[in-house]
Order: C-alpha cells, then sequence, then structure tokens
C-alpha cells in the first residue's frame, strides 16, 4: 500500500517519526507540496495525508486509487468531504490531541501579562538588579489571578481545559457556548450572555471554532464594550478578532494586552497592524505544538487508518 504525506513539515523535528504508517505501507514523505504538483505527488497512491494542502474534487477526480484521506488536524477543511463521500473514501481528522497543549499557551501567555517574567529577566540581564540597594525592585506593575475573572467564549474540550486551569487558580470564570451545559456550573462558573461576559470579564480567552458566525465576532463594539485595562487572548482562529480594531484598543490603552497565537492571514502578513500595535504578544501558531502533542497526533493519524483497514473506522468526519 502506498501512502503519501503531502506537507509533514510541522513534523520533522528530532524525536518525531512515522513509524506507525511506515508499519502499514510504503510512506512517500513531503514537508511541502504546491499546488501545482498535488495530484502528481499523489500518483497511483492508495491513502493521502494532509494539513493544508488542498484536496478538492478535480484531485480527488485525477487520482482514482484514493482509497482513504487522513487529515494532520482537527479542522477539515482543505477536503471537500462531502465529494469524497459521494466517491466512497473517508476522511478522518485527528480530534482531541492538543487539549493541555494549547490550554499551557493559553496561561503562557495570561501569565505573561500578570507575572512580567520576560521584562524582569531582561532587566536583571542589564544589570539593574546589581545596582540595586534593595533586596527585589520591580520594572512592572505584578498581578495576581486569584479573583480575576476569565471570560472564556466555546466550551469545547479546549475551552473546559481552560475553565479548570482558572479555577485552580482561584479565577472566576464566566463562559459563552451555543451549548450551555448546566452541569458545570458552580461557585466560581457561571454559563452568561455575550454582553456579561465582555463586561465583567478581566481577561477574555477565546475557543471557539471560525464560522461565518465568529469571523469579526470581537471587533470595535466588543473592545467598547470591554472593561478598560482587559486583556485579550486568541489561540483559536484568528480571523475571530478585527485585527485592527484590536490594534486601535491596544493603541488608545483601552486594554492592557493582548496574546495571540494565531492571525487572519498566516503565515503573518508585514503590514498586520498587530506587529506594531502597543503590549501585544504574538507566537507562530504555536499552542499545539509541543513535542508529545505531536507526536500524540501522528500515532491517532495512524491508528485511524489502521481502523480503517481493520474495517472499523474512527473519527471519520464525512
Amino acid at each position: 500500500m502506498k501512502i503519501v504525506i503531502l506537507d509533514g513539515f510541522a513534523f520533522q523535528e528530532p524525536g518525531l517519526t512515522f513509524d506507525g504508517l511506515r508499519s502499514m505501507g510504503e510512506v512517500t514523505f513531503y514537508p511541502r507540496t504546491p499546488k501545482e504538483e498535488i495530484v502528481s505527488r499523489i500518483g497511483d497512491a492508495q491513502v493521502v495525508f494532509t494539513n493544508k494542502c488542498i484536496i478538492d474534487q478535480a484531485v480527488i477526480d485525477a487520482c482514482p486509487s484514493i482509497r482513504y484521506i487522513g487529515v494532520f488536524a482537527t479542522g477539515y477543511n482543505t477536503v471537500d468531504v462531502a465529494y469524497a463521500a459521494k466517491k466512497g473514501i473517508p476522511v478522518c481528522n485527528v480530534p482531541d490531541y492538543s487539549t493541555d497543549a494549547v490550554a499551557q499557551h493559553v496561561f503562557a501567555l495570561i501569565l505573561h501579562f500578570y507575572n512580567r517574567v520576560s521584562p524582569h529577566d531582561r532587566s536583571v540581564h542589564e544589570g539593574d538588579w546589581c545596582r540595586c540597594p534593595d533586596f527585589f525592585y520591580s520594572v512592572a506593575p505584578l498581578l495576581e489571578l486569584k479573583d480575576k475573572t476569565l471570560g472564556i467564549i466555546g466550551f469545547g474540550h479546549i475551552g473546559k481545559k481552560v475553565a479548570q486551569i482558572g479555577k485552580a487558580f482561584s479565577m472566576k470564570v464566566l463562559v459563552n457556548t451555543r451549548t450551555p451545559a448546566p452541569e458545570y456550573e458552580d461557585d466560581a462558573l457561571r454559563f452568561v450572555p455575550l454582553t456579561k461576559l465582555y463586561r465583567e470579564s478581566d481577561i477574555i480567552s477565546l475557543h471557539c471554532p471560525l464560522t461565518e458566525k465568529t469571523e469579526g465576532l470581537i471587533n470595535r463594539e466588543v473592545f467598547s464594550q470591554m472593561k478598560s485595562g482587559a486583556l485579550l487572548i486568541n489561540a483559536a482562529r484568528g480571523p475571530i478578532v478585527d485585527e485592527a480594531a484590536l490594534a486601535q484598543a491596544l493603541n488608545s490603552g483601552k486594554l492592557m494586552g493582548a496574546g495571540v497565537d494565531v492571525v487572519s492571514k498566516e503565515p503573518m502578513q508585514p503590514d498586520n497592524p498587530l506587529l506594531s500595535a502597543k503590549n501585544c504578544v504574538i507566537t507562530p501558531h504555536i499552542a499545539w505544538a509541543p513535542l508529545q502533542t505531536r507526536q500524540r497526533l501522528i500515532g491517532i493519524a495512524a491508528e485511524n487508518l489502521r481502523q480503517f483497514l481493520n474495517g472499523t473506522p474512527v473519527n471519520r468526519v464525512n
């Protein structure tokens, strides 16, 4: 059986292996595949794995040998799943592989602003502590998370984990989701309308999917409703936030800061207004990417294929 990985550039780091897939067939690995080479690289392979490469109707028709399409991600908008189903080709994704990693990154961004480790470390290395007459000093305000209000928009696996960690920090948690789950409510967590969440949250963390309804959800009007000095975290999808409006809210001092791991167009464009905005910490879409997380993704993807070959497909999205 021939297996083609079209764009595995994210899995080239030492310590990551495709042994599980190699045990099931002949694997051809490409770090990246230009659009015009997708069909030729698939060739007569029966199994195709993609992350960002588009597998649409034209590709499927041009590669009649395809029997299975695997996606190295939770999202599967890169595949025409309806047409694949029509042709009898299962499409399987990898859900819930990065919950802990993304939630951890969310709090790394939050703690950047609340504990100010980076500016203090820089100050010490510049000699300020050596010159200080006292045993301690501060170059930026330090804040406790205890009793702060954490607003979470979206309550899937990651939203739930972020809420759990917030409660461990003795935070109050407000949640907005399409499907409230009363069984999660307690003295520390409540489901509320968006307007209340915007008005009362000290920190807002986004964990909703990108849809027509959520694109541009966090906009100029929302920033006007938020607390002055609030913090925005986006480790979901870039287009959920109006980046020009966020830059204005940061530059005006309305917000304490923003921590974003995703932007509207990736790789980030040089004219993105967040690059020059005040108090904006940006990481390059790495919340999902600890080594253990990526190996887990590869392992689940391999197990998906194994189950398909056994006649018991799992994580099928079509």
